[in-house]
C-alpha cells in the first residue's frame, strides 16, 4: 500500500477517535474528588496516555508523565492488572503566578491495565523521555 491508500489514513482516524473516545468516557465518569480529603485518599482525577508492545520475552509499558517526580509514582501488579498511581503537582513557584495555559492534568493519577495472561516480573521502572517505562519480563 503507498502513504496516499485511503485505507492508511482512514484506519488511523478510526484508531484515534475510538482511544479519544475512551479517555472522554474515562472521564466523564469519574468520580468528585474532595480537596478536603488527604491526597493519598483522594480519588484520581486522571489517566494517562499508555502503549503497551509485547516481544517474545516481555512487555513493555509506556505511559506518558511529563513533569511527574518518578518518587510520587507506584507500580504493581495484581489479578493480571497493572497498576500505575501517583501524582502531579504544581511546582510552588507556579502557585502565585498568572497562569495563561494549563493543559497538563494536575493531581492524582491512575491508570490500570489488564495483562495478557501469563506471569510477569516488574523490572525497576525508569523514566524515559517523559514517559514513564515499564518492562514487564515474562516468567
Amino acid at each position: 500500500m503507498n502513504k496516499n491508500d485511503p485505507r492508511l489514513w482512514m484506519w488511523s482516524d478510526a484508531v484515534d477517535m475510538l482511544n479519544r473516545a475512551e479517555r472522554m468516557h474515562r472521564q466523564m465518569f469519574q468520580p468528585v474528588v474532595r480537596e478536603e480529603a488527604p491526597a493519598r485518599h483522594r480519588a484520581p482525577c486522571w489517566e494517562p496516555p499508555v502503549d503497551m508492545l509485547e516481544t517474545d520475552h516481555e512487555l513493555l509499558v509506556l505511559a506518558a508523565l511529563p513533569g511527574v517526580d518518578p518518587d510520587r509514582m507506584t507500580v504493581s501488579i495484581q489479578n493480571g492488572v497493572l497498576t500505575i498511581a501517583g501524582a502531579r503537582v504544581l511546582p510552588p513557584e507556579l502557585h502565585h503566578a498568572t497562569i495563561h495555559r494549563m493543559e497538563l492534568p494536575q493531581g492524582r493519577f491512575e491508570r490500570q491495565l489488564a495483562l495478557p495472561p501469563g506471569r510477569y516480573e516488574v523490572n525497576r521502572p525508569r523514566v524515559v523521555n517523559g514517559c514513564l517505562a515499564i518492562v514487564l519480563r515474562k516468567v
